[in-house]
């Protein structure tokens, strides 16, 4: 299934009251197909159609994709020779 199919799925959930707001709980399925976990942040959008719920994407530091490289380098440049054409 490609991005442009949506996929949608019905689970049922009970709305319970937490202090003076409301929570609903999300399955640990749902909850790990998205990359959520206990702390993750969502956008709580209201739409015409209801509430909708999305996993706010944490914006990388340089700092983050450096760990991610985990100490290695680049490889190094690759000689093809000489452009040809209009290259």
């Amino acid at each position: 299934m490609d991005k442009s199919q949506k996929r949608e799925v019905s689970k049922l959930a009970t709305v319970q009251k937490w202090g003076n707001s409301l929570g609903v709980r999300i399955p640990q399925k749902t909850a790990l197909s998205h990359g959520v976990t206990n702390g993750s942040v969502v956008e709580i959008v209201d739409t015409e159609e209801g509430i909708l719920l999305r996993p706010k994407k944490k914006k990388l530091t340089l700092e983050d994709l450096l760990a991610q490289t985990k100490g290695k380098t680049p490889p190094s440049e690759v000689d093809f020779g000489r452009p040809e054409g209009r290259e």
